[in-house]
């Protein structure tokens, strides 16, 4: 396990990232089997109706297999889809089954932007995030661009919630002992890998 401590945000993200990509196709394909067994009959998702994942890029694991059972499931999706204007937000947006994808400015697939299909994330359920790095009290070390970290800021401010429940999907080797959270960072409520759940504070 990587002493996070002794690295700064960008080298810990450096090492981490190295870390997910080193996993050759087969392990990936194995770990998004094994996130899927991990969640698929957990009640925090088979309770959701209106649930956020993301298409994985840069050796995120994989949760296009949950996708795919909640839209069997009759489940709403949703995908994160940057803003045009202004460049530094991020809406979700409802996917439908079989709809074709274009990619963004960071070449990663999204639906195309159609404001009657997106939702605010205070309305969703269960939002499933990426993450580069995580720790076992629900700190989460994301890419540095902060588009999560804007849509939820306003979590942030509040001392409780309900919704949305916020999970974090990784892979085991991108644990680390302790995070610093910034003011702004919103603590997860649970990290789920391939091996295992890690419970937040």
């Amino acid at each position: 396990m990587i002493c996070a401590g002794s690295h700064s945000r960008q080298s810990l993200r450096r090492l981490l990232r190295q870390a997910r990509r080193a996993l050759t196709p087969q392990q990936q394909k194995q770990a998004a089997r094994n996130l899927y067994r991990q969640l698929a009959q957990h009640p925090l998702y088979r309770r959701a109706r209106h649930v956020a994942l993301y298409l994985p890029a840069n050796g995120e694991i994989d949760p296009r297999p949950l996708l795919r059972e909640a839209q069997r499931r009759g489940k709403r999706t949703y995908l994160p889809v940057l803003n045009a204007w202004p460049r530094e937000k991020m809406v979700f947006q409802r996917l439908l089954p079989g709809e074709r994808l274009r990619k963004n400015r960071f070449r990663i697939l999204e639906p195309r932007a159609n404001a009657a299909q997106q939702r605010k994330i205070w309305a969703l359920d269960l939002v499933m995030l990426p993450l580069v790095g995580f720790d076992e009290c629900g700190g989460r070390l994301g890419m540095g661009g902060g588009f999560y970290d804007r849509s939820l800021a306003y979590l942030a401010r509040r001392k409780t919630w309900r919704s949305p429940s916020l999970i974090g999907l990784a892979h085991e080797c991108q644990k680390v002992d302790r995070l610093e959270l910034a003011a702004w960072d919103v603590p997860l409520q649970a990290t789920v890998t391939d091996r295992r759940w890690y419970r937040g504070d």
